[in-house]
């Protein structure tokens, strides 16, 4: 069984930051690239962070880089991604994900249930 379950969305004002988490357990992620995708209303859902299992490698859609930090807690199984200087465009639903295929197309096998980040004006 697959567990992957996010914390830490919340009410922010521009400009401001956030940390949201993922506790993953059911099997060994430890090899696995972990990451963050998110979907705003009326929107597909899209790649916004990825971490190789070295954690030395890490991935950026075009809209975050420079602003969120991905990084990973392999004793404590948890990913985390940083959030600054945020927009009111980046809010959305934030998913986890383990097994993420980056690319032209990112996808992943597993997520998680999703927490809601709104950035206000």
């Amino acid at each position: 069984q697959v567990q992957l379950v996010e914390s830490g969305g919340g009410l922010v004002q521009a400009g401001g930051s956030l940390r949201v988490s993922c506790a993953y357990s059911g099997r060994t992620f430890s090899t696995y690239v972990m990451g963050w995708f998110r979907q705003a209303p009326g929107k597909e859902r899209e790649f916004v962070a990825a971490i190789m299992w070295t954690a030395t490698s890490t991935y950026y859609a075009d809209s975050v880089k420079g602003r969120f930090t991905i990084s990973r807690d392999s004793d404590k199984n948890t990913i985390y991604l940083q959030m600054n200087s945020l927009k009111p465009e980046d809010t959305a639903v934030y998913y986890c994900a383990a097994n993420v295929v980056t690319g032209l197309k990112p996808r992943a096998d597993y997520w998680g249930q999703g927490t809601q980040v709104t950035v206000s004006s």
